[in-house]
């Protein structure tokens, strides 16, 4: 029995040996398999690399040849954009900082908002619950708060009209320093010419002349400012000019505008101003009124034959005189000329140096009524009514 067990033992191990050497060459062949496929798809990844290294390669040689002396200069030319766009960012950090500091000032506003915003309702709620006797007492001090709060908000509006009063005021000052230097500049520089030469030089040009302007339209004060600015300079030159109300720099009251001219003696300008009048006379209707020329039937010009244009100081001088009778009432004087319009009527007349001095110590050329009555004494030769003029275009 033993002997059987051992011989079946025996054949059991040997099954199982066979089986385990089977098992073993079947592994055996499986991994040989494996490693040759593991070499053939080695040797093909291998192909395939070879592949893309020579494509590699043939990219970067074109790189080389192509691309990196593009970026070279493209690296100079945005080596100063960056240097630019630093300087930007800087003054980007720069303003952001700036806009930080703001924005905690409005933070603590709104802090400090907030808390009033609280004691107001604490307020209110007080005034809430006082008794109807404490109440009166209260809407008292609220009334007398918002009285104040009211006259704050008009001081505010009325510094702010100050300040614009000042503006403009400091405007008009740098004007007249700028002529002032002007004509100092240019009597330096006759005096200097004078000097050297033994004649007078042509860059100083002295005051020969003085011109006035008021009116009490202040709609019409800028327009009639130009046209008369336009009038003067179609022969003079302007040296400098002042404005400064009736008493002193009153805000609010007509200003009045007082001008040193040059470039003509008051005798030639007597003798233009007396032509250009009695050409305007001229254009009066017949019987036209005092002062005035009579235009004659048969006055017409020729056919074919063109009127001859007038000067430009003549037109300008027109124009002048029309805007003066377009307004409620002004006065303007150019060296010899004066002219006044009243509600009623428009004079014109050419001073000599005594009547300018008597009127100007009588004030009289700020007062068109005044003016006009003065005028009025004056000869015949040196006075003309215009009104009629002015009233047919």
């Amino acid at each position: 029995m033993t002997t059987a067990i051992l011989v079946v033992m025996c054949v059991m191990v040997g099954a199982l040996e066979l089986y385990a050497s089977k098992q073993s060459r079947d592994q055996q062949r499986a991994f040989v398999r494996r490693i040759d496929e593991l070499n053939e798809q080695v040797t093909k990844q291998n192909s395939v690399l070879v592949t893309v290294g020579e494509q590699l390669t043939a990219e970067l040689s074109k790189v080389k040849r192509e691309v990196l002396p593009a970026l070279d200069s493209r690296l100079r030319h945005n080596t100063d954009r960056v240097e630019e766009l630093a300087t930007v960012v800087h003054h980007a950090d720069e303003f952001v900082r700036a806009q930080a500091g703001r924005l905690h000032e409005l933070e603590q506003q709104r802090v400090t908002l907030a808390a009033l915003r609280r004691k107001l309702g604490e307020v209110e709620t007080s005034v809430r619950t006082v008794t109807a006797t404490g109440a009166a007492t209260m809407e008292g001090k609220v009334d007398t708060a918002l009285d104040r709060l009211t006259d704050l908000e008009r001081s505010g509006a009325e510094i702010l009209e100050l300040q614009r009063t000042l503006t403009r005021t400091l405007e008009d000052v740098e004007d007249v320093v700028a002529e002032l230097l002007q004509f100092t500049e240019g009597s330096l520089d006759d005096a200097v010419t004078t000097a050297l030469t033994g004649h007078r030089g042509n860059g100083g040009a002295a005051v020969t002349a003085t011109g006035r302007l008021w009116t009490r339209d202040a709609p019409l004060e800028d327009i009639l400012t130009e046209v008369y600015e336009r009038s003067v300079l179609a022969g003079l030159e302007i040296r400098f000019r002042t404005v400064e109300g009736p008493d002193g720099t009153a805000p609010g009251s007509p200003e009045r505008r007082r001008y040193f001219l040059g470039g003509q003696h008051s005798d030639d300008l007597a003798g233009a101003f007396t032509a250009v009048l009695i050409s305007t006379g001229a254009d009066l209707p017949r019987n036209g009124g005092p002062g005035g020329l009579s235009r004659e039937p048969g006055g017409a010009l020729p056919q074919r034959v063109s009127p001859v244009r007038p000067p430009e100081d003549e037109v300008a001088l027109k124009a002048l005189l029309r805007t003066l009778y377009e307004s409620g009432g002004a006065v303007a004087q150019i060296g010899p000329l004066m002219a006044v319009r009243t509600r009623d009527e428009l004079l014109c007349a050419i001073l000599t140096p005594a009547q300018s001095l008597e009127l100007e110590s009588d004030e009289v050329f700020w007062d068109p009524s005044a003016a006009a009555e003065r005028l009025r004494r004056l000869p015949s030769h040196q006075l003309w009514d215009l009104t009629v003029w002015g009233a047919n275009p």
